[in-house]
């Protein structure tokens, strides 16, 4: 764990029990009871615009129809035949915006069906119960490469397992997960991620390595070279910087790698916090960054984007979560400089901005100035350099069934880009991966 050496970042700043508390499950699961309540409220509609607001077209009257009479297997095969991660996906899904947002009983005098924790309900007790839902063909003596362990890996990997293929993932980092293991709240997946993977390797022909990156030690070309094909599930391992002057200074850092060191900390008494912290950005990460900071004792927490709230990446329900949990949100305001003596931190000054003609965000003649002991940035992540694939926009560039310009090549997730980055549209992209995979493969058997 990394060890920071400025005075006021700190670990310990709440005991144990508080701290315990305060990143166990957000979200506690619905009991039988509750859960069969919630499922009679479902007007089960044709043609319902709940699963066609879902990436991954999960049928969700079906799947909670299920549920009402008990029949939990059908209604995570229901799930897990459409989104493998489905058990993630109920936990961490902005479901405001997508299937919750787009029931018709989400109107002013009503609330929608609490389709996500339905899905949870469903899919947690094929976790608990260790059912396997899906069997492997035979084998047909074909070997895929995947490169990523993330949701658009797994969910690739798994699609053409089903298959009969043979699976080998790639993985730079310790443990699998990509972002619902490194990148995600630590209180929306208590415990959870590796239980959801081992059930999904259960499926048998997986196997990960970890500690192999592309371009360290693992080449492309090789992989194109042993393998009947290759999926590229990288995701978007760099950060953008933002290009002022002392961002070098002791207590700045990036917000995914505080998110990252917090949920690999087995005891978050020793995880370090500043008492005073600056969080730049306006998405997922930067409000994940800032509520967990308040959560380990920070006593001031202040967001702050340049733009106005119905513009952040944070939807207007992890905004409002943040401001209950005591954190500031500043809109209209771009940082100019982190200033600081002996190296370490200590104020972040910024402009106030307002909207320009062509809506961008333009300085006023305003500045002011925030004291802080840390500051996270979370002003949005890059993809890594690759060498090989056309690129577009800064991402893999693919056609309609993911392929690469690179022959036996196919991308997904967060590294080719879409409609949203969010795990179920990773899974979405994999799943649709492996189709074409299959596929392709399928034809040169022939």
């Amino acid at each position: 764990m990394t060890r920071l050496a400025h005075a006021d970042i700190q670990a310990g700043r709440l005991s144990s029990e508080q701290l315990a508390q305060n990143f166990a499950d957000i979200a506690p699961p619905l009991d039988r009871q509750q859960a069969l309540l919630a499922a009679q409220r479902c007007f089960y509609c044709y043609e319902a615009p709940c699963t066609v607001a879902c990436p991954t077209g999960i049928d969700i009257p079906s799947f909670i129809k299920r549920i009402s009479s008990d029949n939990l297997k059908g209604a995570a095969t229901d799930i897990l035949s459409a989104n493998i991660l489905g058990g993630a996906c109920a936990r961490v899904c902005p479901t405001e915006i997508l299937c919750e947002g787009s029931c018709v009983r989400n109107k002013d005098d009503d609330k929608p069906v609490q389709i996500g924790a339905l899905q949870r309900y469903a899919t947690d007790w094929v976790y608990a119960s260790g059912t396997q839902l899906f069997e492997r063909a035979a084998a047909t003596g074909r070997r895929v490469a995947v490169v990523g362990a993330g949701p658009a890996g797994l969910a690739c990997a798994h699609a053409l397992a089903r298959h009969g293929h043979e699976i080998v993932i790639f993985e730079a980092l310790e443990r699998s997960g990509g972002l619902n293991e490194y990148g995600i709240a630590a209180y929306k997946v208590p415990g959870f991620v590796q239980a959801e993977i081992d059930w999904l390797l259960g499926i048998g022909g997986i196997r990960i390595e970890h500690g192999r990156e592309l371009g360290r030690n693992l080449a492309l070309v090789e992989l194109q070279r042993d393998f009947d094909a290759v999926f590229l599930g990288l995701g978007l391992g760099a950060v953008n910087a933002l290009g002022l002057p002392g961002e070098h200074l002791e207590g700045v850092r990036n917000a995914v790698d505080f998110i990252a060191e917090l949920r690999q900390c087995a005891d978050l008494s020793r995880m370090p916090v500043g008492r005073r912290v600056v969080v730049i950005g306006g998405g997922n990460t930067a409000i994940d960054a800032a509520i967990q900071s308040r959560r380990l004792g920070a006593e001031e927490v202040t967001m702050v984007y340049r733009r106005g709230p119905e513009t952040m990446g944070a939807t207007v329900v992890e905004q409002a979560f943040a401001r209950d949990e005591g954190v500031r949100i500043v809109h209209w305001a771009r940082p100019l400089a982190i200033n600081g003596e002996n190296g370490v931190v200590e104020e972040v000054q910024f402009a106030y901005t307002k909207p320009g003609p062509d809506g961008r965000p333009l300085d006023t003649r305003e500045v002011f100035t925030l004291a802080a002991d840390s500051v996270l940035k979370a002003i949005g992540q890059v993809l890594d350099p690759v060498e090989g694939p056309a690129l577009k926009g800064g991402r893999i560039a693919v056609d309609a069934e993911f392929r690469t310009s690179l022959p036996k090549v196919w991308a997904g997730g967060d590294c080719v880009g879409g409609k949203v980055d969010l795990t179920v549209q990773s899974v979405e992209d994999g799943k649709r991966a492996a189709a074409s995979i299959h596929s392709s493969l399928n034809v040169s058997a022939g």
